[in-house]
């Protein structure tokens, strides 16, 4: 499976409002796992379609075990590899419920490197989703994974978290130990 090339906000690609999928084929499951590989060896905690050039509805996110705190309310578990944490590969996502107060926190962006932004977003959503193999699902989450979903379903839109930041500064300006980058 290849990296992929991770574009930046000089591509148009990023500012449209990307697809949605149709056909769950096996196109669609080698760029799931090429988008996978690609985020992992950013190293990212998230990637959008948007981000490799793909203007279609899809997304994959992958936090660490201890940092997933959600609840899938129709899926079965999908097993958790110590260190690695769970992947989420969500397909046509719909935020259907924003729940809990705002909050403020540090992200990034891999098409935006060496910049971080404090982003006001809610602490929890409810978000409906299409899995890998086409099936219909919900998730209600809170914490880092709802924020990082909130980031990737964002450029599923084409918005970039630097247009939702109350203050962005050069990463190398400041140290930030517990900032990961979607």
């Amino acid at each position: 499976m290849p990296v992929l090339k991770i574009i930046h906000p000089s591509n148009p690609v990023l500012r449209k409002k990307a697809a949605q999928v149709t056909v769950f084929d096996t196109g669609l499951q080698n760029l799931i796992d090429d988008m996978i590989e690609t985020m992992q060896a950013a190293p990212g905690v998230g990637l959008a379609a948007p981000q490799v050039s793909e203007s279609i509805r899809l997304f994959v996110a992958r936090l660490e075990e201890d940092s997933v705190d959600e609840i899938d309310v129709d899926a079965p578990k999908q097993p958790m590899a110590p260190g690695l944490g769970r992947t989420h590969v969500m397909i046509n996502p719909k935020i259907t419920r924003f729940v809990g107060e705002d909050v403020v926190g540090t992200e990034a962006c891999l098409s935006i490197p060496g910049f971080l932004g404090d982003v006001t977003r809610p602490n929890g959503i409810i978000i409906k989703y299409l899995d890998r193999q086409g099936q219909r699902r919900k998730l209600r989450t809170h914490g880092w994974l709802a924020r990082v979903l909130q980031h990737e379903y964002d450029h599923l839109d084409g918005i970039l978290f630097i247009d939702k930041a109350e203050k962005v500064w050069r990463s190398d300006s400041e140290k930030h130990t517990e900032t990961e980058q979607n």
